[in-house]
């Protein structure tokens, strides 16, 4: 009896495990920035050349950068170190599950005073506040941001390779004139452009609020890297997540060394969320495509690109009109059930239906969303506050708007870059003549001919290139 009562309990705990796990992934789950899983240690400078005024500026800094997320032991943990000639912990990693209770604790820590010890506090975090963390591998990122406002009076070098060796990601902060850029450089991960940022003084450090929220989350939300030229950049290239590679036909791109890919109506692009962006969409970011619409009508409407919850809500999406000439992005609200930015550009993007490669790009910031075609900018239009998206729901691209049916396009590049600045970097000059190119005349997209030679154009593809442009 005691033997059957057994197996019968076993089964029956298996049994409910399995339908625990079958309902949580039944539950709407929101990932981003403010969900993330993240240990943060800030390292703050709290000597002498700093001032008490200057103190609590920089704590309300912190508390500004720390409200975006989501401060719990399933997410966020944060933690304070205050240094000068020896490191202080004001408040231990987790010990405040809470943003005010965090905020209230920023706000009450007391100025230090005396010398510059930064190596110092950095070995400090590493080997006691990082190493106190109760979550073990649960925990996705380890990020410490130290912020000072002069030259150390220790070796920084040491320690800071120590913390890259245990995968603790660094940020440097330099304020004030006094600064050693070399030194923050030797403290920061590298790139330095990415992990290394500046303020005049104490006064103006919350001109870079927005750019180290950005960082943060790019960190926290952006685990993969695109080979651009010879820098990687963090983001998502979705036509390896979305397996458009594998799943579609591969045909010749815009010039001879681009290689593009043929969606069919029987080609099903659409993949699980979870798997394409696990920790949902930073706040900004760069969408871009190289295409090329041959055959379709362009009356039809369809989502380029669409994320959608598993009740089928759209979280994000690029929907282009050749009916209504429109670009339209769609993301979710805080107020509405979503809120859409319609680009209504006219013939400029009625130009997309021409058979031609073409390039869109959309630039979404935290307040406002810019539309590009052939690097030529269509509109910039005002959002409201979004929240993170659902991710146990699918991602799709080439989809019939409220549909699952596939509208044959041909696809080059489909990518979603974290950093915004790359909207700058990022050109397209893939879809004009290489000779136009270079004498300063772009000329028209998809096409390409021997420059001061009579005779029609001819399509890149269907003659030798004569080089690549990037």
């Amino acid at each position: 009896f005691s033997y059957r009562a057994m197996l019968l309990w076993s089964v029956w705990s298996v049994i409910l495990l399995l339908t625990t796990v079958d309902a949580a992934e039944e539950e709407d789950v929101r990932a981003g920035c403010s969900t993330a899983v993240n240990d943060l240690v800030y390292i703050i400078d709290g000597s002498w050349s700093v001032g008490v005024s200057d103190f609590d500026t920089a704590k309300q800094w912190l508390i500004n950068i720390t409200s975006q997320f989501d401060i719990s032991s399933h997410y966020t943990q944060v933690a304070v170190i205050q240094y000068s000639d020896t490191p202080r912990l004001e408040i231990p990693l987790g010990k405040h599950q809470g943003v005010a209770e965090l905020i209230k604790a920023i706000r009450s820590i007391s100025y230090l005073g005396g010398n510059t010890q930064t190596g110092r506090a950095i070995k400090f975090a590493v080997d006691h506040v990082f190493a106190s963390s109760q979550r073990g591998n649960l925990v996705k990122n380890r990020i410490a941001v130290v912020v000072t406002d002069g030259k150390s009076q220790d070796d920084v070098v040491d320690a800071s390779m120590e913390a890259r060796a245990q995968s603790i990601t660094v940020f440097a902060v330099g304020v004030g004139t006094e600064i050693t850029t070399s030194e923050l450089i030797s403290i920061a991960n590298k790139p330095s452009s990415t992990y290394v940022l500046y303020a005049e003084d104490y006064t103006t450090i919350d001109r870079i609020r927005d750019s180290m929220e950005q960082k943060l989350c790019e960190e926290s939300v952006c685990p993969t890297r695109i080979p651009v030229a010879s820098r990687d950049e963090k983001g998502f290239e979705l036509m390896v997540g979305m397996n458009i590679q594998t799943k579609a036909k591969k045909i010749p791109g815009s010039l001879v060394s681009e290689t593009a890919y043929a969606l069919a109506a029987s080609t099903d692009i659409t993949e699980n969320t979870r798997e394409i962006f696990p920790e949902g969409l930073p706040p900004s970011y760069v969408f871009v495509s190289t295409l090329r619409l041959k055959g379709i009508s362009s009356k039809l409407s369809f989502d380029l690109w669409r994320v959608l919850s598993k009740d089928k809500a759209i979280q994000a999406a690029v929907t282009l009109s050749g009916k209504d000439k429109t670009v339209t992005f769609t993301t979710t609200s805080t107020t509405e059930k979503e809120q859409k930015a319609v680009f209504k550009t006219g013939f400029q993007v009625g130009t997309l239906y021409d058979g031609k490669w073409h390039q869109i790009k959309v630039l979404v910031r935290h307040r406002q969303v810019t539309g590009f075609l052939d690097d030529q900018r269509i509109q910039e239009l005002m959002l409201k506050p979004v929240e993170p998206i659902y991710i146990n729901g699918e991602t799709q691209v080439s989809k019939r708007r409220g549909t699952d049916i596939t509208v044959p396009v041909e696809i080059q590049k489909l990518r979603l870059y974290c950093d915004p600045h790359q909207s700058e970097r990022e050109t397209a000059c893939e879809i004009y003549s290489f000779f136009n190119v270079l004498q300063g005349d772009r000329g028209e997209p998809g096409l390409t001919g021997e420059p001061g030679l009579p005779g029609p154009k001819v399509r890149l593809g269907e003659q030798q290139s004569h080089g690549r442009f990037e």
